[in-house]
């Protein structure tokens, strides 16, 4: 109440309505320790109603993972530990990034994969070293959102046994009652999904005791908990309805309860649930102390087991020995985006123990799938391909989770068209700042018949558009062996976009990632003056298209640029920017893309001349699309000419008016 009454705003509802449940799990079921919070086998707290996050941050502060009351008061502030919605990265002992709904449910299914995988790979008969709960806290709200659909379907063909999701059923949202937009029976969909199903009073500590106490050792499916909770309890007038559910506690409202219960001062703590959260932080320690004791007997016992689970550590990688593997594949001729990097990740994968790959049913045709590896199913976690079925959503989130987990690189592949169903995921998955690499292929209309549905026009821009967020688009092989490396290199999420249809191997972009695609935009031709008359600007399959140009306009003093990332670019020192493109105001610039032309204008400038599609594009063989939409050497040519011509009347004009 003192949070929501200081901020002036906040979620008051799921708090009150869970402060039980919150209670038992915290104080009494949860393995978590405050002096490790990257303990391998710590369990795991997704709050997928992130509007609750103080709720969070309230048993956080309790079990003394760095939160102080003094950050409580701070609840919603600019700067503050505690943010109206839980940040992975930001407060000590957040799991994910939560808030739009459902998305949760998705994270913690990645992450209960993570450690299915791990327990497969590195458990022993005599060493169980992962065994751990991955708990997702879930409203009415995602219960709706049908990313829960997805991934709980997910997760109950692959059987997670690890997995607990807890239905806070307190049946509002915040626009009314879930009836006026609900009626399915929650219970039979998930027994459906395969998950076993138990109903409990929220608010009643034995019924959440007989459940839980049965769930650390014999849980044998992904399970749902349906908690009937009442919204609000406790806050008079509002308890049980919509109202509870968020807005602001005016001071008189709180002084008031407060008084009902005894409190006198703000942000009070009884000294005795101090006290007893203290015996629980004891307990958790020498849980994980067991745990490392334990984990130092399996290093003995199985060295070339430890070596692997040591590779598959993020701070593992050795970026000199990554780049000679990936540089040590020869070079095709000529080769498409998707195969160039299906030839990569196979390579890789035998250096990379953490890499796993998977597709939305697409592994034969986006190049997802490891040759050498199996397909992980409930009978073998330990195999490196994922199948994720249609489900382009769940596959981002599910991605997301296992790379939340420290302990792997995922890479996940569909046509570029179909990011469209992945954006909230991936949006979140940049917040947090995690690694997780996108192999988005068949990347422009000249994938040809398959037509406008499949043809990505706004794709790359939506992309481009979020941060943290690093899109390469190579030109040829050898800028997709730099992409593949400098994703490896970055911390963050990277999407690759890659061509259907083959690439010729060029020798212009043959060179060191520091001075290809590491600088974001690099000259693959150089004019033949002081300055540059004509600058051409491009991507991926359209570099070769720019070289076809320039090698046309012989008597022109022309540069062509490659620029597989915008983003990278963009960090680059301004001197080197300059250098690039030049400040000269007289120059004209082109850029081509096979794709919008939303945001070009800031590298060509106002009067630039931009080769784009903005308009979606039509079912028919690549090469009549490509004189369709102008995206030929001659019709390249006439525009400049035509930019040219105009320029030289303009003066022509000004000279005889001299």
């Amino acid at each position: 109440m003192d949070a929501v009454e200081n901020a002036g705003s906040g979620h008051a509802g799921l708090p009150f309505g869970c402060a039980e449940l919150g209670a038992y799990l915290f104080g009494e079921y949860l393995n978590l320790d405050n002096e490790d919070v990257n303990w391998p086998n710590r369990d795991i707290v997704v709050l997928s109603a992130g509007h609750g996050s103080i709720w969070l941050y309230i048993f956080l502060h309790l079990l003394n993972f760095g939160i102080s009351l003094d950050d409580l008061t701070q609840y919603r502030s600019i700067n503050s530990q505690t943010p109206s919605h839980p940040e992975f990265g930001k407060t000590p002992g957040i799991d994910a990034t939560t808030g739009t709904d459902g998305q949760g449910v998705g994270f913690a299914v990645g992450y209960a994969l993570a450690y299915k995988i791990l327990a497969a790979k590195f458990n022993t008969p005599d060493y169980q070293l992962f065994n751990n709960k991955i708990l997702v806290l879930a409203g009415d709200g995602c219960m709706m959102e049908g990313i829960s659909g997805e991934a709980s379907s997910f997760a109950g063909h692959l059987g997670l046994n690890n997995l607990i999701l807890i239905y806070d059923s307190n049946k509002t949202s915040l626009d009314g009652f879930v009836s006026e937009t609900m009626s399915e029976n929650i219970e039979l969909r998930y027994k459906a999904y395969g998950w076993d199903v138990f109903e409990i009073d929220g608010h009643d500590f034995d019924a959440m005791h007989n459940v839980f106490k049965n769930l650390r050792t014999e849980q044998k499916k992904p399970t749902l908990i349906i908690a009937n909770t009442v919204i609000g309890k406790g806050l008079p007038n509002v308890e049980g309805t919509p109202l509870a559910h968020s807005g602001s506690l005016d001071h008189e409202y709180v002084a008031k309860i407060k008084q009902s219960l005894g409190l006198n001062s703000k942000f009070a703590v009884p000294h005795d649930v101090y006290e007893y959260f203290n015996t629980r932080i004891g307990k958790n320690q020498l849980q994980r102390a067991r745990w490392q004791q334990l984990f130092t007997a399996w290093q003995a016992a199985h060295p070339e087991l430890a070596c692997e689970y040591n590779s598959m550590q993020a701070s593992a990688i050795s970026p000199d020995a990554i780049s000679k593997v990936i540089n040590n594949i020869p070079a095709p001729a000529s080769i498409s985006g998707r195969a160039g990097s299906n030839m990569i990740v196979n390579v890789l994968a035998d250096a990379l123990p953490a890499l796993f790959g998977g597709s939305a049913d697409l592994a034969r045709s986006d190049g997802t799938f490891l040759h050498k590896f199996p397909i992980l199913d409930q009978n073998n976690f330990a195999a490196r391909n994922i199948k994720y079925g249609v489900r382009e959503f769940t596959m981002a989130s599910v991605a997301a989770g296992l790379a939340l987990s420290k302990h792997f690189i995922p890479y996940i592949g569909t046509f570029l068209a179909f990011s469209d169903y992945m954006k909230n995921a991936i949006r979140l998955t940049a917040m947090m700042k995690i690694r997780v690499i996108y192999q988005f292929t068949h990347d422009s209309f000249l994938i040809g018949e398959d037509g406008p549905t499949h043809q990505p026009v706004e794709q790359i821009v939506n992309l481009r558009a979020i941060p943290n967020l690093r899109v390469i688009r190579p030109a040829d092989f050898y800028e997709l062996q730099q992409a593949w490396i400098a994703a490896l290199n970055y911390s963050g999420p990277t999407a690759l976009i890659l061509s259907r249809q083959e690439l010729k191997t060029l020798d212009v972009t043959s060179r060191e990632l520091a001075t290809g695609v590491a600088k974001g935009a690099y000259i693959v031709v150089k004019e033949n003056a002081k300055c540059p008359e004509i600058i051409l600007i491009a991507t991926g399959s359209e570099l070769e298209l720019a070289l076809e140009v320039a090698s046309q306009l012989r008597n022109r003093a022309v540069r062509v640029i490659s620029m597989p990332c915008w983003e990278i670019f963009d960090l680059q020192s301004e001197d080197y920017k300059n250098q690039i493109l030049c400040k000269n105001n007289d120059i004209i610039r082109v850029s081509i893309e096979a794709g919008s032309a939303q945001g070009w204008h800031k590298y060509i400038g106002l009067n630039g001349l931009a080769i784009s599609l903005d308009h979606f594009g039509e079912s028919g063989a690549a090469t009549d699309l490509k004189h369709k939409f102008g995206f030929t050497t001659d019709s390249i040519l006439k525009k400049i000419t035509k930019i040219i011509e105009e320029r030289e009347r303009h003066v022509v004009s000004t000279d005889f008016i001299a």
